[in-house]
């Protein structure tokens, strides 16, 4: 029997969804289900498990026409050994060999990658990053992280951390982050803007200032998120619209370090810049502009990413096509 389908796995902090496809970006089906982080890794696996059995189900295929498996999630992991190693957003999933959990039960190379990475060979091969030879891909999420492509392949570094901006520290001083205060994963993530969102809260609110924001803020905790603040921007909201414009100005640091360091053809923003657009692009582009070299600025495109919201499911995919193809 032909092995010639692809499963992907997009492992989030809230979500995990499992597709199928025979050439991506061309999804067959997806089945998504609620990751449930605080129950462990132990029923989101059988999940998945389920979920690819079901995907190969509802398609009249079986386990015989599966080709491989990409994971895609969160840093840190080892994606030689492919397991999953606590990150922030899966902080009860310690140690956990998804590689061979996956590939011992479906008897097909399985590949695991952190989805900065995957999303980063999604929009080279698919994406706003397509026909370059050197971009970034920068996921602006709940953290702050970036996926390099380097004459055309995916570079992970010695220790397979390259990439990882949200450590750089931008400022001596300002919000945590990535471990570290006045880093960019601080300044520049949905985590920072509701941090930010939060202080901006409570000096309005000392000024006699007004905010749509302080209602949706808990007494004695910052229950702001980044959906919060764009929404309330949208609505006029003077405080939020200033959240917002000043992580696009911090995240434009990030793509002016990228810059002058990488000489990159494109920087492509996915998370937050899906949804908020130029209202955080349009800050970070008149930071690049000040700040970039100008000849490397010149030649760099900025953008959102142009998978959209189904970057997830291709990236998981992307990580099973490349690595399978690298193997033959």
């Amino acid at each position: 029997m032909n092995r010639n389908i692809f499963a992907g796995v997009d492992i989030g902090g809230t979500k995990t969804a499992v597709v199928l496809s025979v050439r991506p970006p061309t999804i067959l089906t997806r089945i998504e289900f609620l990751t449930c982080v605080a129950k462990g890794p132990e029923p989101a696996v059988i999940s998945i498990i389920d979920g690819i059995r079901e995907a190969l189900f509802s398609q009249h295929l079986q386990i015989q026409n599966l080709k491989a498996i990409g994971v895609s999630c969160g840093s840190p992991l080892d994606p030689l050994r492919g397991v999953i190693m606590a990150p922030p957003n899966l902080s009860t999933w310690k140690n956990v060999p998804i590689k061979s959990i996956l590939a011992n039960e479906f008897g097909v190379d399985c590949f695991v990658e952190n989805d900065a990475n995957a999303g980063a060979l999604a929009e080279h091969l698919f994406g706003a990053g397509r026909g370059t030879l050197n971009m970034v891909f920068l996921t602006m999420g709940t953290g702050l992280g970036a996926g390099l492509i380097l004459n055309g392949s995916l570079y992970r570094g010695s220790s397979f951390t390259a990439g990882e901006i949200g450590h750089v520290r931008l400022t001596r001083s300002g919000p945590l982050g990535y471990h570290k205060v006045g880093s960019a994963e601080g300044w520049a993530s949905g985590a920072g803007m509701a941090r930010a969102a939060a202080e901006s809260v409570k000096k309005a609110l000392s000024r006699g200032n007004t905010t749509t924001l302080a209602s949706g803020r808990r007494e004695g905790s910052a229950s702001l998120s980044a959906k919060d603040i764009w929404i309330a921007a949208q609505q006029g909201d003077v405080v939020a619209q200033r959240v917002v414009c000043n992580a696009g100005k911090k995240l434009g640091e990030v793509m002016a370090i990228f810059i002058d360091l990488l000489n990159p053809e494109c920087i492509v923003v996915g998370g937050l810049a899906l949804r908020m657009g130029e209202a955080l692009l349009g800050p970070a582009r008149d930071v690049v502009e000040r700040e970039a070299l100008r000849s490397s600025a010149a030649v760099c495109k900025i953008t959102s990413a142009g998978l959209g919201e189904e970057i997830g499911d291709i990236a998981a995919l992307c990580v099973a096509v490349q690595e399978h193809n690298n193997g033959q």
